[in-house]
């Protein structure tokens, strides 16, 4: 306050915003670029395809023609800057027996293991990244990750993006089969895990 002409004059000072408040405002612009890379793949014809493959290391990824579930997820990442190719090995390399061990492997393999569902739960578990699984659909922002097991024991991976079918339930972005789409089955298999994940 000051006093002008011999008056009083409030003057209002702008206060920059909390830590707090700058910090999710961060999160949320990240989550919508996440979901805007994942979705972005949905335009691109995709060979649904998880055989063996030897790729580079790092920035390796399979021909953009092919994929599975955890190809958009991996993409989607890596455009943001994020190598989970990277990110998984390394991490297998230091706590390998923390991993699942259904493929007899005898040691990481940068080619291969990324791309497999049970590696990047464990994965995201290790890093903090895991969140409750509940039946609430408003529980699920716009980016988390959502893995699912599909008949035949077929584990699943997604990305949750920020639109909503007309009953309120978030929409999915993945790769089922036909090529990266965006559905609405976020409650049509069984959850079994659910994370954010970002390095902001």
């Amino acid at each position: 306050m000051k006093i002008v002409g011999g008056g009083l004059v409030l003057v209002l000072l702008a206060f920059p915003q909390s830590a707090l408040a700058q910090g999710q405002a961060r999160a949320e612009a990240y989550a919508e670029r996440l979901v805007a890379a994942a979705v972005a793949q949905t335009h691109s014809r995709v060979t649904y395809d998880g055989s063996y493959r030897r790729i580079p290391y790092p920035g390796g990824d399979v021909p953009e023609t092919v994929g599975v579930c955890t190809d958009v997820v991996i993409r989607a990442y890596r455009r943001l800057g994020i190598d989970l190719q990277v990110k998984v090995h390394e991490d297998m390399k230091r706590a390998r027996k923390s991993y699942p061990q259904l493929w007899g492997m005898s040691r990481p393999d940068p080619n291969i293991d990324h791309r497999r569902v049970p590696n990047l739960r464990t994965f995201f578990r290790r890093v903090g990244a895991e969140l409750p699984v509940t039946d609430d659909p408003a529980a699920y922002r716009t980016g988390d990750l959502v893995t699912w097991i599909l008949p035949g024991n077929l584990p699943h991976i997604g990305i949750v993006t920020g639109q909503q079918s007309p009953a309120g339930r978030p929409l999915v972005v993945h790769n089922i089969g036909r090529g990266p789409e965006v559905e609405d089955m976020l409650f049509l298999y069984p959850i079994t895990g659910h994370y954010r994940y970002s390095e902001q």
